[in-house]
């Protein structure tokens, strides 16, 4: 069948189907009183907004385009700037009919979809949210590289047969710390290395010394030193990650407060859930169609009445 045969009832009076690309992005106009046209732009900034400037002047009031990877981000940047109703849409939910598929044709294609009102936008939260929700992410991934960091000096410590695990309850606190700064100064001397242990730990002073007996090498010094470098490092980063997402906060101080009353929700997940979905709930028809955003509800798969098990989806975060 072909994409030309299928006829549908036009509901947006002029749009635009947009085929995002690394370099390229391929634009087909189409609406009432417009001749279709396809056009292709290059993704440097000056082409976006000469694109910009052609929908504006052909009277596009609606856009919609695939969410390609990140490509799609810059290519609405400046197209939001004016006034577009723009939708970035799943590509599970439109895929082309089986033939030749070309950047052209996935254009018109999504041009055609558009018009006819076939096509729901992805929840895309305002600019300061989206600063926000890049922060937060970046946060929680400097979070995971310092504990990751954390594993790798306790599988140090094991390769060179040094048993901190075993005796301590946390290496990376007080003492394992002030242990593996000595170790990595090249003190071997396991008496003196107990004696930095601070109070509180229930290992005997005999276990801890036999802990401490290893074998280690210059290998092992270069490793402890250099993960120790990169912790260090990290949460300093991490550090002014902090104090520009509490910068950016401040104008959700009551929203984050009612959050905070919630069982198990402190102002840190508080924060987090403000950049993940904002505080504007109007996009969101009702509570379902949000589980169903965050990937909290199976979906369904019924045919012969029979209905079949459906992984959970993943939250559709874009």
């Amino acid at each position: 069948m072909k994409e030309e045969s299928i006829i549908f009832p036009q509901m947006v009076e002029i749009g635009c189907g947009l085929d995002v690309h690394k370099s390229t992005v391929v634009a087909t106009v189409n609406g009432q009183g417009l001749r279709k046209e396809t056009r292709e732009y290059s993704t440097f900034t000056s082409s976006l907004i000469e694109l910009r400037t052609w929908l504006q002047s052909v009277g596009v009031t609606h856009i919609a385009m695939e969410s390609t990877g990140i490509y799609w981000k810059p290519v609405m940047k400046i197209l939001e700037t004016a006034g577009f109703t723009i939708l970035v849409v799943n590509a599970r939910h439109i895929k082309y009919v089986p033939g030749h598929k070309t950047d052209k044709k996935d254009s018109a294609w999504i041009c055609k979809l558009l018009l006819a009102g076939l096509l729901k936008g992805s929840f895309i939260p305002p600019v300061s949210i989206r600063d926000l929700r890049d922060l937060t992410r970046y946060h929680r991934k400097l979070t995971q590289i310092i504990s990751a960091d954390k594993n790798r000096i306790i599988k140090t410590l094991e390769d060179g047969n040094i048993k901190l695990s075993m005796v301590l309850s946390d290496v990376n606190g007080a003492s394992g710390t002030a242990i593996i700064e000595a170790i990595i100064a090249g003190e071997r001397d396991t008496v003196k290395l107990m004696l930095l242990c601070k109070g509180g730990i229930k290992a005997s002073p005999e276990n801890i010394q036999k802990a401490l007996e290893g074998r280690l090498t210059n290998h092992h010094q270069f490793m402890l030193k250099t993960l120790q470098e990169s912790i260090k490092r990290t949460e300093i980063t991490k550090l002014g990650i902090e104090a520009r997402i509490e910068e950016l906060l401040k104008p959700y101080a009551e929203e984050i407060a009612l959050l905070d009353e919630i069982p198990g929700v402190g102002k840190q997940s508080a924060g987090e859930i403000i950049a993940e979905i904002g505080t504007d709930m109007s996009v969101f028809p009702d509570a379902k169609h949000i589980s169903s955003w965050a990937g909290m509800c199976p979906g369904n798969n019924e045919s012969a009445g029979k209905k079949k098990v459906v992984a959970q989806p993943k939250a559709t975060r874009i």
